[in-house]
């Protein structure tokens, strides 16, 4: 087995730290997800399930929404009892070496939401 990119070693890393949570990982313009939350968010979510390979992994289910329409996705799946963490890049891809460098944002469950401050 191969090891992960360097971004799905950053995702992967983000999921150890949230278990039991949908993690939407901000890849340009979309929140994606993987694995086993790309499968769910399509079913709950009625979004396109696809794959992708990444450097000679095996394909890797993929599903996303567009970030500019995050909010109503997020209120579906809070309100269907998920918990879901938003990992937002922070700072300019373009300006990156390497690495765009992304964080955790936001967390929400159904009794709770918490966002970083600016």
């Amino acid at each position: 087995m191969a090891e992960p990119t360097p971004m799905m070693a950053q995702y992967q890393g983000v999921r150890a730290r949230y278990p039991g949570h949908l993690v939407l990982f901000r890849v340009g313009d979309f929140y994606e997800t993987f694995y086993e939350d790309a499968e769910t968010l399509s079913r709950e979510l009625e979004v396109v399930l696809t794959s992708r390979s990444f450097e000679g992994e095996e394909p890797v289910p993929l599903a996303g929404v567009p970030h500019h329409a995050i909010e109503p996705y997020l209120a579906r799946l809070v309100r269907k009892g998920y918990r879901v963490v938003i990992c937002d890049q922070v700072e300019d891809p373009k300006k990156a070496r390497g690495l765009v460098r992304r964080e955790v944002t936001r967390v929400l469950t159904p009794g709770r939401s918490w966002k970083r401050p600016c």
